[in-house]
């Protein structure tokens, strides 16, 4: 079976293996690691939007809950209270196709009816044994993404014997499971969870092993943006003077197979994509 070959979203189609899409990041969080408090107000996640929009997104990625490593659990009241709102606002505003990244299946069927097109969740649908089935019901796309643990303990949990072996069961399994909960195949995208359960190493294996994750016939997302592989290569503690080390990484994903890119920096990596699908995609 191979990549269906576009999945409509919001009247916007994405012909996978043509271009690399970009998914810009908006933390409407106090603590995410690079931009905590900066959006986490309905104004400031408004003109972010915009801003990302304008400068090239294909796809906005909301997330109430931090999932920074260490990064603390909050309620589920919390977490709507934070994202809800904003969704509604973003609603009234923009028309790009809207991704909430959460592991609730509860916060997914709030956002989707607040708005959002997309659910984007980090533990694969494993955290919360409603997600699966709860997506299939709202019959929107998924994010699979591949971690041990959660959040707090996931850096501790980073001893693998075959690291892109185990990321391939683990996301096969879950693709599996979500299928059998009634979710279409050409509506599930996989994400390898560069930084999740992950030391150094690993990070720079995903990389280079990347295309082994071919033949699990989904679309593949690839999040790098201002990680701390990053820094510790350009010895950078400051994740947004990252982004020329953000970008050579999202080329290397692209050279490896990736069809969408999860970044902060949509401007810069823009110009990335473009002139790295000319390379390696032969398009323009």
């Amino acid at each position: 079976m191979s990549i269906p070959n576009n999945l409509i979203i919001r009247d916007r189609s994405f012909s996978w293996g043509l271009k690399t899409y970009i998914m810009g990041v908006l933390n409407v969080t106090p603590d995410s690691f690079s931009d905590g408090g900066e959006f986490n107000t309905i104004t400031a996640a408004v003109a972010q939007a915009k801003a990302l929009l304008a400068a090239g997104a294909d796809i906005i990625d909301v997330g109430a809950q931090s999932t920074r490593p260490g990064a603390e659990q909050i309620t589920l009241a919390e977490e709507l209270q934070r994202l809800i709102p904003v969704l509604e606002a973003l609603r009234q505003e923009i028309n790009l196709p809207i991704s909430v990244d959460t592991t609730s299946s509860e916060v997914a069927k709030a956002a989707v009816q607040a708005g959002a097109d997309i659910i984007n969740d980090i533990s694969g649908g494993s955290f919360d044994l409603e997600m699966l089935p709860t997506v299939a019901d709202l019959n929107v796309p998924i994010i699979l993404m591949h971690i041990r643990g959660n959040p707090k303990t996931m850096q501790n949990q980073t001893d693998y014997e075959d690291l892109i072996r185990e990321i391939y069961s683990f996301l096969a399994r879950q693709i599996a499971v979500a299928i059998d909960a009634g979710i279409d195949q050409g509506k599930i995208i996989i994400d390898p969870g560069i930084g999740f359960a992950k030391n150094y190493e690993q990070n720079l294996e995903i990389f280079r092993r990347l295309p082994e994750l071919r033949t699990l016939n989904c679309p593949i997302l690839v999040g790098p943006s201002r990680k701390s592989f990053i820094g510790h290569i350009l010895n950078q503690p400051d994740p947004k003077k990252r982004v020329w080390g953000t970008a050579a990484a999202c080329c290397a994903a692209i050279n490896a197979g990736a069809d969408m890119l999860r970044v902060h920096d949509v401007k810069q990596m823009r110009d990335v994509c473009l002139v790295a699908d000319a390379i390696f995609r032969q398009t323009v």
